[in-house]
């Protein structure tokens, strides 16, 4: 019986993974550099550091400059020695990632399928699976488990959707998928996944939103460094804010949604171009039906954090497809909108741009298995 007493076995978990965690944390360290950072005894230090690498987790790469006497091991964790693989699932397509340790997408592909509430569509899941980790040379003794990203409100548990208007994919549970998924699997909301990868990213974000900006637009809120779910799973759903209630129809209903403004199906319906001709013809002639349209995006884009920088304080991140295509000048030219509208201007770091594209979602679906490793060693 757990009576709450400190056991010994307790103990060593808590040092291996202290010793885990450190060489994680420094990237690079020592044996002498674990004991002073830890506080750590040198015989304690060196049984976890025995132990770890029997287990293939860390690995010694070379030696350290001497500075007089022997020269040390350079100890690392091995990035690659757990894999989780991500799944965004769109209405047209899958995008796959295999992520390491450190939340690097070390993998990624896409294949293009129509979604259909149908037992063929879930295999071609487990069958591009199969195909993905056989192309990339993965082995699958080292996967921890397979996320998956969906369009639509996902239940607390991760174990359907419910909610599913864009996709049509109201009755999708994790027993469609899980038959032909010989890993532990998990679903979870896009603009969540998104938000969680944020904040692997950026360590300093307590607070903020994050736009998805992908096909259609997503969201999420970020509070005290937690993705907000709300009592019923629909915190964060900014892409449903109203912008003109008499405005173009929504995917929910409704009219005038951020959504049927600022999403890359605006871009190509208003342009009549797909996503990466737009901005190759834009760069290049900065043609002025084209430049109108992208300005149009930026100026809803700019009304929307306006009043969102007065609701919660803290810092605003573009991600997704589209964020692929903003440069620097967009971000300087975006925060001058916000600025001349708000009474409290934003700064430069209050407004981010992530660098994963369309793969956004499913690579941070994936880090739900690798944070809970970590935790685990």
């Amino acid at each position: 019986m757990n009576d709450g007493r400190v056991t010994s076995s307790n103990i060593r978990k808590i040092n291996r993974n202290r010793v885990y965690r450190m060489i994680y944390q420094e990237g690079t360290t020592s044996k002498f550099q674990l004991v002073q950072l830890l506080e750590m005894g040198l015989s304690t230090v060196s049984y976890n550091l025995t132990a770890l690498s029997a287990e293939g987790l860390i690995r010694f790469e070379g030696f350290f400059e001497s500075t007089g006497g022997r020269r040390a091991n350079q100890i690392q964790i091995d990035p690659v020695a757990r894999i989780a693989i991500g799944i965004g699932i769109l209405s047209d397509r899958m995008h796959y990632v295999a992520s390491d340790l450190y939340g690097h997408m070390i993998y990624k592909n896409t294949y293009p399928v129509s979604y259909e509430h149908d037992p063929d569509y879930y295999r071609k899941i487990g069958d591009y699976l199969q195909q993905f980790i056989t192309d990339n040379g993965i082995d699958s003794t080292r996967i921890l488990g397979v996320a998956i990203a969906t369009q639509g409100i996902v239940s607390r548990d991760g174990c359907s959707v419910n909610y599913g208007t864009l996709m049509r994919n109201f009755h999708m549970t994790l027993d469609d998928i899980r038959p032909y998924i010989p890993f532990p699997c998990r679903m979870e909301h896009d603009s969540k996944a998104a938000g969680n990868l944020a904040l692997w990213n950026h360590q300093d974000i307590r607070n903020g939103v994050l736009f998805l900006l992908n096909q259609n637009m997503g969201s999420a809120v970020i509070a005290n460094r937690i993705v907000q779910w709300g009592d019923h799973m629909r915190s964060g759903l900014i892409e449903h804010t109203c912008m003109h209630p008499d405005g173009p129809l929504c995917y929910c209903g409704k009219r005038g949604c951020l959504d049927t403004y600022c999403s890359a199906e605006r871009l190509e319906k208003e342009s009549g171009m797909d996503v990466p001709s737009f901005f190759a013809t834009l760069r290049e002639t900065n043609a002025p039906e084209l430049r109108r349209i992208w300005l149009d995006f930026l100026n809803n884009l700019a009304f929307v954090i306006r009043n969102l920088s007065v609701t919660l304080d803290g810092v605003f991140i573009l991600s997704g497809y589209l964020a692929t295509y903003i440069t620097k000048e967009d971000t300087a030219l975006l925060l001058d909108m916000v600025n001349a509208l708000t009474p409290w201007p934003l700064t430069e770091d209050q407004l981010r741009v992530g660098h994963s594209g369309q793969y956004t979602p499913a690579l941070g679906a994936a880090l739900h298995y690798i944070s809970a490793f970590i935790d685990s060693v």
